[in-house]
């Protein structure tokens, strides 16, 4: 009977195809998940008075700085021994063996990291970026609306909740970032990925800890949010998001070969930080009391 709920994962990752261009769930998913943002945002600069233009160019500054940082961060915390193969050699050490195998030079690998469509983002890289965008773009447009770092960062937090919902369900279709084998109910096996036996479905996890995280926020939003802090949305988010991402690696498997000889893989490592930084943003809430809302709030 248990079995029965066993589920035999074989979706295409490719929605539909035309010709040789083919758009993919993962990459529907990614950009709802800015969609979906945009329209949070909205209501937050209505809600706030805060001049609605400023929107068009937080979106440009969301969706290029988790591209590009989300990139660099897989190519720089997982796999710098194919990326960064010309330094490797400079310096004596052996890059990747998988460029030999392909049949590229060092300096192809390395082009790569321009290349994105080819596979490899990192959650801890598009946060690390995002930090530093979401800064730039306080200095730039926030001053005449009470719009500083940390109130950009506390609303950040509750539209990323869910849109790191969608992605971690667009790495289910992809079928990928899985975890170990399971004797629970709810195993997926991923037969695209060649698999014979019940896997965790991480991704799942993930994603149900981020659309709950996003509801508790947005739900502190709308009821309480008068009487919250500057650094309480964007506290809670680090320690709860990274916090759930640092358990459930331990029944994921590892994405690269070296992870398999640590303590902790890299993505709890890179999570460990980000929970610390939490509780540094509570701790500032709690001392500094500034008013979460804008002077203009409604």
């Amino acid at each position: 009977m248990i079995d029965l709920l066993i589920v035999k994962w074989h979706v295409n990752p490719a929605l539909f195809h035309i010709g040789s261009f083919e758009i993919r769930w993962y990459s529907l998913l990614f950009i709802s998940g800015f969609i979906l943002g945009w329209y949070i945002f909205r209501w937050f600069f209505r809600r706030e008075s805060v001049p609605e233009k400023l929107l068009d160019p937080l979106l440009y500054t969301l969706l290029i700085a988790t591209i590009v940082g989300a990139r660099l961060g897989h190519c720089l915390f997982y796999e710098p021994s194919y990326y960064l193969a010309p330094f490797y050699k400079m310096f004596g050490a052996a890059p990747d063996p998988r460029i030999a195998f392909y049949g590229m030079t060092p300096w192809q690998a390395f082009w790569e990291i321009f290349m994105p469509w080819k596979g490899g983002l990192a959650s801890h890289g598009g946060t690390i970026m995002l930090l530093l965008a979401m800064w730039w773009y306080a200095r730039k447009y926030g001053k005449p609306h009470d719009m500083d770092f940390v109130w950009i960062l506390d609303h950040l937090a509750i539209a990323v909740a869910f849109a790191a919902c969608f992605i971690r369900l667009g790495n289910l279709f992809n079928s990928e970032i899985y975890g170990d084998a399971t004797t629970l109910p709810w195993g997926f096996i991923f037969e695209l990925r060649g698999e014979t036996v019940p896997k965790h479905p991480t991704q799942l996890y993930e994603a149900l800890s981020y659309l709950l995280l996003g509801i508790g926020l947005i739900l502190l939003y709308k009821y309480a949010y008068k009487k919250t802090y500057r650094g309480t949305y964007i506290g809670i988010f680090f320690i709860v998001c990274f916090g759930a991402r640092f358990l459930i690696e331990f029944i994921k498997e590892p994405q690269v070969d070296f992870e398999k000889t640590m303590v902790l893989d890299m993505g709890q490592w890179l999570s460990i930080p980000f929970i610390l930084m939490g509780i540094g943003f509570l701790i500032y809430a709690f001392v500094r009391k500034i008013p979460a809302t804008t002077r203009q709030t409604k």
